[in-house]
């Protein structure tokens, strides 16, 4: 090859080689850095589209697990008060069933009437106040619908049981009394219809919160299942990325190393003219 000093070709091809190196180590040390073997379309369009898609649907199942996480509690609410007035009708059973005795006299059942109505107010108390996040299964007698999948076709009906007095389901009255024989043996008929209902209901609220935490479980492994599969498609392997960063860390000392020789061959121009 000619000696000349306009052009130097092998330090061009040095500082092609060396550039060629040193956009590389970018990207080894872009990929250590935010330990992404495709963070960006540019990285790896195909990939990228296909991890956003899998991001969108575990965003989608977040917001799916908060709507779950809310009719569970709602849920919850209405089973712990809905088993405070199972307890609360047990109680009232056992006065009507005493004041329906022909035995009792009046002032015993006079305090057996106190009584039982007491308990009947703590129901409608229970009824009024058993409510989470503005809603009450037990007394408004509206139910609600929860997300249970991430593109919100598939849902899950939660039916409300009014155990308000007088309804359906509490069949006895918001003035009921055992003050007399009579009454209490009318009362107690009624009791045990509304135990019965009361219990039944609680049945079906309990069945609900069951499949409510079974589809919750179920979105949580399937969360899981896409964040490995994300990471699958766009996790760098630090292990290799490491060998590789010292790799290249070695040929860009010797690619500087080659530019400098080749950028130095000019120099024996000068000792033909000495």
């Amino acid at each position: 090859m000619a000696l000349g000093v306009n052009t130097n070709v092998g330090a061009m091809v040095a500082l092609q080689n060396l550039s060629k190196t040193n956009r590389e180590l970018e990207v080894t040390q872009g990929r250590i850095n935010t330990g992404l073997a495709v963070a960006g379309a540019k990285d790896n369009g195909g990939i990228y589209a296909i991890a956003q898609a899998m991001r969108s649907d575990v965003a989608s199942l977040g917001a799916v697990g908060q709507s779950l996480g809310r009719a569970k509690s709602v849920v919850d609410v209405a089973l712990a008060a809905g088993e405070s007035i199972s307890d609360l009708l047990v109680q009232m059973k056992e006065k009507a069933v005493a004041a329906a005795d022909a035995s009792t006299d009046t002032t015993a059942r006079s305090a057996l009437n106190e009584d039982f109505v007491a308990l009947r107010k703590q129901i409608s108390s229970i009824v009024s106040n058993a409510a989470f996040n503005g809603v009450n299964l037990i007394n408004t007698g509206t139910g609600f619908q929860s997300l249970a999948s991430a593109d919100g076709s598939s849902k899950i009906s939660v039916n409300a049981e009014n155990l308000s007095l007088g309804g359906s389901i509490i069949t006895i009255a918001a003035s009921g009394q055992v003050n007399t024989q009579s009454a209490a043996s009318t009362m107690l008929s009624t009791v045990n219809t509304s135990l019965t209902n009361a219990n039944r209901a609680l049945a079906r609220l309990g069945s609900v919160s069951k499949r409510l935490d079974t589809q919750m479980e179920f979105n949580s492994k399937v969360s899981d299942a896409l964040k490995a599969g994300i990471g699958n498609l766009v996790d760098a392997d630090l292990s290799v990325e490491s060998a590789r960063l010292q790799s290249l860390q070695v040929k860009q000392q010797l690619g500087l190393q080659a530019l400098s020789i080749a950028n130095g061959a000019p120099q024996t121009v000068l000792s033909l003219f000495r």
